[in-house]
């Protein structure tokens, strides 16, 4: 069974900085395989520890050598080449043994890493996963808290090892650079950014995000002691542009109604999220202000239930004084809600902008649990005659009966008011045969959400309260064996 071969960064050097699927494979792995020079100490490794466990396998790759000669017939190059062949052969035979293999690199695996001599020859031979890791480059802008580009600016990678000549001509042609590897070339690259003119404009980053990170101006470097795990910086040429603070907002602010849906954030319009976002001010019964996610920015105002002009008017001299405010509104705000509250009393406030952004409705939603009961021609009727006298809801009911409209009624039950609906039952079942489908949705959406489909002439009043919404069929209204509800769009 053959083994899966890994090569997984591990970033600049912060183990914080070790990606979750990393950390993730170390921890699986059976074999861990890791490069080092010849005083056998790896960074590599030093990194990963937090993530390894006991009982796991290690392969250190120790490098012949690194700056030092050598007698080997093919030169340096030929003795490395002969090293890659022996690693790769050594973790070969673990794969072929059917061990998972991490081989771990530090920064991004395939970015001037060690791990792509061992993915060269063994992707070919065995399944291979490369798993990128924050490059130095990346951590030593962060860490210089400077962006590398903006908009259409060229980055240029560079090593140090380049001859002089041609490190600054490509210094002096980009707008920003990173130039690896320095230790030993730190001189020749210094010269390079001088010869280039962007010498007083680079950053010299040590170790970046290490606990021996060292920050400072390339020119005010001292050459001796410059580590191999050092870069030169050319920051993005924008960083010293900065934006001024904006001037106070002298304009009147405004005020958004918006429509929260029957529940909670599933049911909300990206629009009207938006316009909770941007707010400085939440106004609004306090159930409906409850169903706002808090925000330590934002203001809230709760209210009682029946105080709406009051409600608006307020939410209207925020807005005067410059505050963008949000009046919440369940379902959609211009159905039995704070819309029409707050454009009557705007007539008193000309200068204070006001929009009304929709939700859906509490008829909507609890006609899609059962189907399509509102397919056809419907009547929307509040059965409260708080606001307005019984004698016109009755006869609107009356008439919307005679009319064959089905019906979705809002506010159909209260603790105070428990004879309306009995009395709207009644005013239906003079022109609706008995066995009409009704739909009694509560708090749909919600936790608690129950929905009930009965018949108008077994309607029991005491189901229903303040939070149910009812749907009262036509003559044309189907209910079908699996309990769905639809009117069909024809009418005979």
């Amino acid at each position: 069974m053959t083994g899966r071969l890994y090569g997984v960064g591990l970033g600049p050097g912060d183990p914080e900085l070790v990606t979750v699927k990393t950390a993730r494979l170390i921890g699986a792995a059976d074999v861990l395989a890791y490069h080092s020079a010849r005083h056998g100490r790896s960074i590599a490794r030093s990194i990963a520890e937090p993530y390894m466990r006991d009982g796991q396998i290690e392969e250190l790759l120790l490098y012949p050598l690194t700056t030092e000669t050598t007698d080997h017939p093919g030169g340096y190059q030929g003795a490395l080449d002969d090293f890659y062949a022996d690693c790769a052969e050594r973790l070969a035979a673990h794969l072929d043994a059917g061990r998972t293999v991490v081989v771990l690199a530090e920064g991004d695996p395939l970015f001037y890493g060690s791990y792509m001599h061992m993915h060269k020859r063994l992707a070919h031979r065995f399944p291979t996963e490369v798993v990128p890791g924050v490059t130095s480059v990346s951590a030593a802008s962060a860490v210089l808290g400077r962006p590398l580009v903006e908009r259409d600016e060229v980055l240029t990678v560079l090593p140090g090892t380049l001859p002089a000549d041609v490190l600054a001509e490509k210094l002096a042609g980009t707008d920003s650079a990173a130039v690896l590897k320095l230790g030993r070339t730190f001189g020749k690259v210094r010269d390079a950014l001088a010869q280039a003119g962007r010498l007083d404009d680079a950053w010299y980053v040590e170790r970046a995000t290490m606990a021996a990170q060292r920050v400072a101006p390339l020119k005010d470097v001292d050459p001796d002691g410059v580590p191999y795990f050092s870069m030169a910086l050319l920051a993005s040429p924008s960083e010293r542009t900065f934006v001024p603070e904006p001037a106070p907002a002298a304009t009147a602010g405004e005020v958004v109604v918006v429509g929260l849906g029957p529940a909670g954030r599933p049911w909300l319009t990206p629009e009207a999220q938006e316009a909770l976002a941007a707010a400085t001010d939440i106004v609004g019964y306090g159930p409906y202000v409850d169903r706002v996610a808090p925000n330590p920015r934002q203001r809230r105002h709760r209210t009682d239930n029946r105080v709406e002009a009051e409600r608006a008017r307020h939410a209207l001299e925020l807005a005067r004084e410059g505050a963008r405010v949000a009046v919440v509104s369940s379902g959609d705000p211009g159905v039995f809600a704070m819309a029409s509250a707050v454009l009557e009393v705007a007539a008193d406030f000309p200068d204070v902008p006001v929009r009304v952004v929709p939700g859906l409705t509490a008829a909507q939603a609890v006609a899609s649990r059962v189907g399509a009961p509102l397919g056809h021609d419907y009547c929307v009727l509040s059965l409260s005659d708080l606001l307005k006298p019984w004698e016109v809801v009755a006869g609107r009911l009356e008439a919307a009966a005679r009319a064959d409209l089905v019906l979705a009624l809002y506010n159909p039950a209260s603790r105070s008011r428990t004879w309306q609906l009995p009395a709207a039952r009644d005013i239906l079942l003079r022109h609706r045969d008995p066995a009409t489908p009704v739909v009694i949705g509560r708090n749909v959406g919600g936790a608690e959400e129950t929905v009930t489909v009965t018949t108008l002439g077994e309607l029991d009043p005491d189901q229903v309260d303040m939070r149910c919404l009812l749907i009262i069929g036509s003559s044309t209204t189907r209910l079908t064996p699996q309990g769905t509800v639809y009117t069909p769009r024809r009418y005979p």
